[in-house]
């Protein structure tokens, strides 16, 4: 793929996959298997990079038939009114296809009483490292700690992507047929579990191109976490009792777990243990979920006899809903030669107005990869005369360059967007006020990153000290989206929690789609008629 006619960090391919997770690694595989030459290019390490990367993830599983019939009703009545059945479907039979693949290669389940592979749940690290293997094996082309900066443009759509090579300090550039993003979503700068690098890359690059995002109000997901960590799984924590300060018991947290437990921090401290796991389930975590008692066991604390502090973390988008809004069932976001897959995508027509955590989103990686890695692959290998002849723009903007004056303050950006978006006081329960204070200082910060005009593909060197500015310009934007789609919510839905609007609004928009950069547009999406009324 790489031709001897260009520089040394410029490439071609029919597809381009951004992102490392599974999602990322499922569309570069798809791609591969439709006859597509692949390049897989990730800020990290494919393997080792992302939120599944060091967890250990549920799958969700439905066979066939009526089980799968039972678990679609049942997500249905979750979801507040704003996921679709026909949706859930096509994802959990794709999901199937995906998993049994898997098993097909020989991927290490664990096994059952019966010894057949337990397909519900996929420990990360082996997972990535078995991806990782795979997608070598099947001849794509990995360029690992290769961020994307932006993407390359032109009259055809999009046609590649540039960055920069973080470990020798050199630009890169890829021309291909289509682009797969699978960049993850935004943590708004919280240090969890994996969360580190998702910084709405993704997010920034497609609106550059024109895309728009969906849900991005459902922004505000919280886990219950170990105080002290960035241990963010949330599942052990269905086997805990909860206690203030005193050693009161604070009852049962009911369907809202996070709601239950901010609501007690509120009033102080609050204590958890473990001491609704029997043995079994004690044993099935160790082997299971080995990380979550890791923290336990370096504290010498025994979580399922002692009591310890606990608090709520912000998951942002990454184990929330919104995302770039795809406008098929194959990943396209509206963009010619742009598809989306994984967290980077709304999952709003999954899990509507609550948070896809663990199995859902999961499945939803491997059911959205494996779309958009067929249909890229379609479009780029049909596109391969025009490719080359395409005249290119660089359609990068904010964080990248500058007319004038000195560079922004990556670290102060990123800390004004964890500041409103982060703690509980501001974003878990969010307010009309403190919505629009929030909006006016994100929009004058986004005033000062700066940006340029679409410029030509040449030899223009992109510096290393681009990258984190570009990240902090990229947080910066995620947040300005989930803060005007915030505003226009005005109700209580799911996650979207809003205390000058405690009622659910059956009325009340299905979707709220954010356009613009400089200024943003939200349109909202079909009113929630009576026949979907929210459950």
């Amino acid at each position: 793929m790489k031709q001897a006619d260009l520089e040394a960090d410029e490439y071609v391919a029919d597809v381009l996959v951004l992102g490392g997770g599974p999602a990322g690694a499922w569309a570069a595989l798809m791609a591969r298997a439709g006859g597509a030459e692949v390049i897989l290019a990730d800020k990290g390490y494919l393997g080792t990079s992302g939120a599944t990367a060091p967890s250990n993830t549920e799958t969700w599983v439905a066979a066939p038939g009526r089980a799968r019939e039972a678990a679609v009703n049942r997500q249905l009545a979750k979801t507040r009114g704003l996921a679709d059945a026909g949706h859930i479907e096509d994802v959990l039979a794709e999901a199937w296809s995906g998993l049994h693949a898997l098993v097909d290669w020989k991927h290490p389940f664990a096994r059952d009483e019966e010894g057949q592979p337990y397909l519900g749940n996929l420990r990360g690290p082996d997972y990535m490292r078995f991806l990782r293997r795979r997608v070598i094996t099947a001849g794509i082309r990995v360029l690992d700690h290769h961020p994307a900066l932006e993407l390359l443009g032109g009259p055809d759509g999009v046609g590649g992507a540039a960055g920069i090579d973080r470990q020798r300090g050199t630009p890169w550039q890829v021309r291909s047929g289509a682009v797969v993003l699978a960049t993850g979503g935004c943590a708004f700068g919280e240090r969890m579990l994996g969360a580190t690098g998702l910084t709405g890359d993704g997010y920034l690059m497609a609106a550059e191109a024109g895309a728009a995002l969906s849900g991005m109000e459902m922004s505000s997901q919280y886990a219950v976490t170990p105080k002290g960590t960035s241990l963010n799984k949330g599942m052990p924590f269905r086997f805990a009792s909860f206690y203030d300060a005193q050693g009161r018991d604070l009852g049962k947290p009911g369907e809202d777990r996070q709601e239950f437990v901010a609501d007690a921090l509120q009033r102080g401290a609050v204590l958890a243990c473990l001491d609704k796991a029997g043995r079994q389930v004690q044993a099935w975590l160790r082997q299971g979920q080995p990380n979550c008692l890791l923290p336990f066991d370096r504290a010498g604390i025994d979580p399922f006899k002692d009591r310890f502090e606990i608090t709520l973390r912000c998951e942002g988008t990454v184990r929330g809903v919104g995302g770039l809004r795809l406008v098929g069932r194959t990943g396209e976001t509206g963009v010619p030669g742009l598809y989306a897959a994984g967290d980077v995508a709304s999952r709003e027509d999954l899990v509507g107005a609550i948070s896809g955590g663990g199995g859902p989103n999961s499945s939803w990686a491997i059911a959205s990869g494996r779309w958009a890695g067929v249909a890229a692959a379609r479009a780029s290998v049909e596109a391969r005369r025009r490719r080359d002849r395409q005249r290119l723009s660089r359609l990068g903007g904010a964080g990248l360059s500058r007319a004038g004056g000195g560079r922004p303050d990556a670290a102060a950006v990123v800390a004004e967007v964890s500041g409103f978006m982060l703690p509980l006081a501001t974003n878990f329960k969010r307010s009309g006020a403190a919505l629009g204070v929030a909006a006016q200082r994100f929009d004058a910060l986004w005033r000062e990153i700066g940006k340029s005009e679409p410029e030509p593909v040449g030899r223009r060197r992109v510096l290393a000290i681009d990258a984190p500015v570009r990240a902090a310009a990229a947080m910066l934007m995620a947040a300005r989206w989930a803060v005007a789609s915030a505003e226009a919510r005005r109700e209580t839905r799911g996650m979207h929690r809003r205390a000058d609007h405690p009622a659910l609004d059956p009325a009340g928009p299905r979707r709220l789609v954010a356009r613009g950069l400089d200024r943003i547009e939200i349109e909202g999406v079909r009113a929630v008629t009576k026949g979907e009324e929210p459950r």
